[in-house]
C-alpha cells in the first residue's frame, strides 16, 4: 500500500469535507478534534496565534479560503505524522475499504491471531455468549445506525476488510438488538461482535441467545473508544 498516496487521499478528503461544509469552522473543528490535536498545538504548527485558530472554528472569521483550508489539513496530519501516524493510517484504511468515517471510525488487521477471551479482555468487555470459534485477526468499528440504515449486503461484507475472522464493534447503541438481527441476515458471520457504550445488563434480552445460534461470541463495554483504540493499537 502506497503510504504517500493514502495521505493524499486523506488529505483531499478532509479538504474537501471543509470546503463544501455549511459551517467550515465547525469541521476543521471536528477533524481537530478527531486527530486530538488542541487548539494551541495546530496555531504553533500554522505560526499563528491561537485566538485564530479559535475564530475559525467559532464562525467569528470569514469562511476560511482554499490556502488556509490547505494549510489547515497540511499541519493536522503533519502533527499526526511526527505522533507515529496513527489517525493517518487509521483513516486511511477506512477510505481504503471504501466508507466514509462517519460509518467507520477504526477498521485493522492485527498482526497475529489473538484469542478473543483476550481481545475482550483489553477492551474491558463483558462476555454475554461464546462463540464457535476461538481468535480474532482484527476488527472493524462501526456506527451502528449508520451502517444498518445506509449499507448494503454487499457493502455490509466489505467491513470484514481481510478476513471475517475479526470481530465487529457496533456504537451508537441502545439496547443491541439492531446490530444483533442484522447479524442473521449477514453471511458469514463475524467470530465476534462487540456492542460499545451499554452496560451488560442492558443488552437486549435476547442478543446472546441470537449470538449463540448464529456461532459467534458476544461482549458488551462501556470503555472510552479512543482509549480502546489506543490500547488495541498498543496490544495488537
Amino acid at each position: 500500500m502506497d503510504r504517500g498516496s493514502d495521505r493524499d487521499r486523506l488529505a483531499n478528503r478532509i479538504a474537501g469535507e471543509i470546503a463544501t461544509s455549511d459551517r467550515p469552522g465547525e469541521t476543521i473543528s471536528k477533524w481537530r478534534t478527531d486527530f486530538e490535536i488542541a487548539q494551541s498545538e495546530l496555531a504553533a504548527e500554522l505560526d499563528v496565534s491561537p485566538s485564530v485558530v479559535s475564530d475559525y472554528e467559532s464562525g467569528r472569521r470569514d469562511n476560511p479560503g482554499i490556502a488556509v483550508v490547505d494549510r489547515t489539513v497540511t499541519a493536522l496530519l503533519a502533527i499526526d505524522q511526527r505522533r507515529g501516524g496513527r489517525h493517518i493510517r487509521q483513516h486511511a484504511r477506512v477510505i481504503s475499504a471504501g466508507f466514509d468515517n462517519t460509518i467507520v471510525s477504526d477498521l485493522r488487521e492485527f498482526s497475529a491471531a489473538v484469542p478473543i477471551d483476550r481481545y475482550f479482555e483489553a477492551i474491558e468487555a463483558t462476555k454475554l455468549a461464546d462463540g464457535s470459534r476461538e481468535t480474532v485477526v482484527g476488527h472493524t468499528v462501526i456506527d451502528s445506525i449508520e451502517a444498518i440504515t445506509r449499507l448494503s449486503s454487499e457493502e455490509f461484507y466489505r467491513l470484514y476488510g481481510q478476513s471475517s475472522n475479526r470481530a465487529l464493534v457496533f456504537t451508537n447503541v441502545t439496547r443491541g438488538e439492531s446490530p444483533l438481527v442484522a447479524m442473521r441476515v449477514v453471511n458469514p458471520t463475524p467470530n465476534a461482535v462487540v456492542l460499545h457504550g451499554i452496560e451488560s445488563e442492558d443488552v437486549w434480552e435476547r442478543a446472546a441467545d441470537l449470538a449463540r445460534v448464529d456461532g459467534f461470541a458476544l461482549a458488551a463495554t462501556t470503555l472510552d473508544l479512543d482509549a480502546m483504540l489506543d490500547r488495541l493499537a498498543e496490544q495488537f
